[in-house]
């Protein structure tokens, strides 16, 4: 069976590329554009997920919150993974005190990303 995964991000270029990596390794992904959609998504899917990969800064709702509030209504822990183009020792010890699974900074090497992905998803990298 294929893990599916959330990515959360307001920039369809990332959201876009992540996607299409995501599912290049055989993964399904759902797509939501702002902490809202993904809630709505959450609330639909309930712990139809096996990672989520939020981006922290988005308007209306950041990365951090929308955390806080899928894990509300997802009750089956997921591993997170939260992805920021800015540097903010505030935000970081936001996500260590959340406990997210990782953090990773945009622009991310592809293979380490993916490697990032497998471990959160507990899988054994390809070949």
């Amino acid at each position: 069976m294929h893990k599916h995964i959330l990515v959360i991000d307001d920039e369809n270029l990332v959201t876009d590329s992540i996607k299409r990596l995501l599912k290049k390794h055989g993964y399904n992904v759902t797509i939501a554009n702002s902490g809202k959609d993904a809630i709505e998504i959450a609330k639909i899917k309930e712990s139809g997920f096996d990672l989520i990969i939020a981006d922290i800064r988005m308007p209306e709702m950041d990365g951090i919150e929308t955390i806080k509030r899928i894990r509300e209504i997802v009750k089956t822990p997921v591993p997170e993974i939260l992805i920021t183009g800015y540097a903010s020792e505030e935000n970081f010890k936001e996500a260590q005190n959340l406990k997210v699974a990782d953090y990773i900074y945009k622009p991310f090497d592809v293979h380490n990303f993916m490697e990032v992905v497998r471990r959160n998803l507990n899988e054994k990298a390809a070949g």
